[in-house]
């Protein structure tokens, strides 16, 4: 079985920049907030792209989530979540394409333990409820949609109607939460 070289090239380069990211991340995770406010009117903007910078690491992106709906309010940070998160499946996505086409993923997908490789990757409850899997569902079922070629059109409007639903949740909590906190504190 032959890898194709542009195929190894993007993957070395997705996985540098993968660790790249993981150790800016957890240098810099304390100042997110300080990066997302010295931005001004760019914070959301800001915020938006670090969902990609998350991507293609493990990290998950619901902090970012619940700080922007405290930082912007419950509607401005459901918007941001949902499109960074929009942003973070779509990268994930090409990522899991790249995978398929640079191993000749159909050879593995055959191989694939306890009949995973016949999941129906493609079909709209799988990609809906997948996503809602708790810490990684999304990012392996984004990938996995990616590797089996499930139509982008298809890709994109399931994964949009998840990620709005969760962002709005994580934003109006954050939302709360901050402001609960800030009430505790003026009492105190």
């Amino acid at each position: 079985m032959k890898h194709k070289p542009a195929g190894k090239v993007i993957s070395i380069a997705v996985l540098l920049t993968a660790l790249g990211g993981m150790y800016f991340i957890a240098k810099n995770l304390k100042n997110f907030e300080a990066l997302v406010v010295s931005a001004g009117l760019f914070g959301p903007v800001v915020a938006v792209s670090l969902y990609a910078v998350f991507a293609p690491t493990p990290i998950a992106t619901d902090p970012i989530t619940l700080t922007s709906g405290a930082l912007f309010g419950p509607f401005v940070g459901t918007l941001i979540g949902w499109m960074g998160n929009n942003l973070a499946a779509l990268v994930e996505y090409v990522i899991g394409r790249r995978i398929s086409e640079s191993i000749d993923y159909e050879v593995y997908r055959k191989k694939l333990p306890l009949g995973i490789g016949k999941l129906p990757i493609d079909s709209p409850e799988l990609l809906i409820f997948g996503r809602m899997i708790p810490f990684y569902g999304s990012k392996v079922i984004s990938l996995m949609a990616g590797m089996y070629g499930v139509s982008i059109k298809r890709y994109i409007w399931t994964s949009a109607v998840v990620n709005l639903t969760g962002s709005a949740l994580l934003s109006y909590g954050g939302h709360r939460l901050f402001t609960l906190l800030k009430m505790l504190v003026i009492v105190d």
